[in-house]
C-alpha cells in the first residue's frame, strides 16, 4: 500500500512564522553538550565567525571544533530525518546543499589542520538516543585523542 500523503494544516504564513522560530544556535541539543562539557572542565569558544562553518563549540587547545547537527536541516539517515510531503523538491535541494556546504567545511576545517567531530541530534534524543554520559564520554575521547574526524549518532539496529 502506497505511503498517504499529507497535506500540511498550516497556513503557509503560519508554516512561515512557525519555521522562523526554529533555532540556529543554542539548540537543545548544544546546550545539553555545552553544559556537560562545561561541567567536566572543558573550556572552548562559541560560533567563533572566523572559523570555516563556525562550528558550534571550538576548542583551540585541542585544535577540535564540533558541530552538533540537527537531523533534519543536515540530512542524517537516521529515523528522525523524513523528507516533508509537501514542497518536496524544495526540501531535497535545501538540505542538499546543507550536507554540501557541511562537507566542504569539514574539509577545510581538516586541511588547516583543525579535528571534527559532528554530534548528531539523534544521539540526544529519541528512540536511539544514547545516555548523556556517553556521548560526553566520546567527546572527551575525541579532544584527547588524534582522531581527524568523528561523528557520534544514535543507536538504533
Amino acid at each position: 500500500m502506497p505511503a498517504l500523503k499529507r497535506t500540511d494544516v498550516h497556513s503557509p504564513s503560519v508554516r512561515s512564522f512557525n519555521m522562523s522560530r526554529i533555532r540556529s544556535v543554542d539548540t537543545a541539543p548544544e546546550m545539553l553538550i555545552r553544559r556537560g562539557l562545561h561541567a567536566r572542565g572543558r573550556r572552548f569558544r562559541l560560533h567563533t565567525p572566523n572559523v570555516p562553518g563556525r562550528p558550534d563549540l571550538l576548542f583551540p587547545k585541542h585544535q577540535a571544533a564540533f558541530f552538533v547537527h540537527g537531523c533534519f536541516w543536515h540530512g542524517h539517515t537516521c529515523p528522525l530525518f523524513r523528507v516533508p510531503a509537501s514542497r518536496t523538491e524544495f526540501w531535497i535541494r535545501k538540505i542538499g546543499a546543507n550536507r554540501l556546504r557541511d562537507q566542504r567545511n569539514s574539509q577545510e576545517l581538516v586541511a588547516q589542520g583543525w579535528r571534527v567531530l559532528v554530534i548528531w541530534e539523534c544521539s540526544t534524543r529519541g528512540r536511539a538516543k544514547r545516555p548523556v554520559g556517553e556521548v560526553l564520554d566520546l567527546c572527551e575521547s575525541f579532544l584527547d585523542g588524534d582522531t581527524k574526524r568523528m561523528e557520534i549518532t544514535g543507536e538504533w539496529e
